[in-house]
């Protein structure tokens, strides 16, 4: 913290060899410049120049440093020119997070339009599931993220933007397969497939067996809807999960009937963090999607 505000001074002087020229480069006052590089020497404990006259030359020691100066100079240099570039209005970065279940159809068309208005802003895409995804928010390493349930956070930011209706997806060679709509204390006796503890679809499918009256037996585990469904057309159990983005052979989607069985889907960001003009443009455009978000 003592040597990084003299650093570009040093290696200014070590670059022109003369204090003078690099004062006037550097446009600082000589004086400020030579006390610089005294305190240097002095909070270093070595020479890095030796004096003649007016002009300086670097000992064996100041080379050293220097070759490393100019490494971490650089380094600033390229990190100042990143957080340019990614705060750009036309060609900034927007680090934007959601759901699996989101990035066959609704992400990929939600940022077509975007980039409709938008041609050149670049994207860092994560795919995770919600507390994940949270984290990832407080972290900075994400600027926004759709997910479900809606946060409810003192440090978050959330606005409800959609909600999907949940199915109980069965085999097709099922017992309820010819059914169109069922209610959830039907399957009560079912063993059932889920995802796995920490994912909001799996609080979501605990919290409406619970409203029906029974905890669901869990036999399999995942991290991801679509092989859910695998293990559903396998005969392996049944689940309650979004609608597909395209149609699984093998399953039979059927309706929750006599609960509100749906998941809601909202964007969230971290309160108190200023928005890039990318990311500024990039929320102004998901909350204009209110209501249509998600395929009817």
């Amino acid at each position: 913290m003592l040597l990084a505000p003299r650093l570009a001074y040093f290696a200014g002087v070590a670059r022109t060899e003369h204090v003078t020229r690099a004062a006037q480069e550097m446009n600082v006052p000589q004086s400020t410049l030579s006390r610089a590089m005294v305190r240097l020497e002095q909070d270093l404990g070595v020479d890095l120049f030796a004096r003649h006259g007016r002009t300086v030359s670097l000992t064996p020691a100041g080379r050293t440093f220097l070759a490393s100066v100019e490494r971490a100079l650089s380094e600033v240099e390229r990190a100042a020119e990143e957080v340019r570039a990614d705060a750009d209005p036309a060609t900034g970065k927007v680090a934007f997070g959601f759901l699996h279940t989101m990035g066959a159809e609704t992400v990929p068309g939600l940022l077509h339009a975007f980039r409709e208005d938008h041609p050149r802003v670049r994207f860092s895409l994560v795919q995770n599931y919600g507390e994940a995804m949270i984290e990832r928010l407080r972290a900075g390493e994400l600027d926004l993220c759709l997910t479900s349930p809606v946060p409810d956070a003192p440090d978050l930011v959330a606005r409800r933007l959609d909600e999907q209706k949940l199915r109980l997806v069965v085999p097709a060679d099922h017992r309820l397969a010819s059914r169109r709509r069922v209610r959830l204390t039907e399957a009560a006796d079912e063993t059932f497939v889920t995802l796995e503890p920490g994912y909001g679809l799996r609080r979501i499918t605990d919290d409406l067996c619970r409203e029906a009256g029974f905890a669901p037996r869990v036999a399999f585990e995942g991290e991801e809807a679509e092989t859910l469904r695998g293990l559903v057309a396998a005969g392996l159990g049944v689940a309650l999960l979004p609608p597909p983005a395209v149609p699984r052979p093998g399953v039979v989607e059927l309706t929750v009937t006599g609960q509100r069985a749906v998941r809601e889907i909202g964007v969230a960001w971290l309160a108190g963090r200023p928005d890039t003009p990318p990311v500024a443009a990039f929320k102004k455009f998901l909350l204009s999607k209110r209501g249509q978000l998600l395929p009817t």
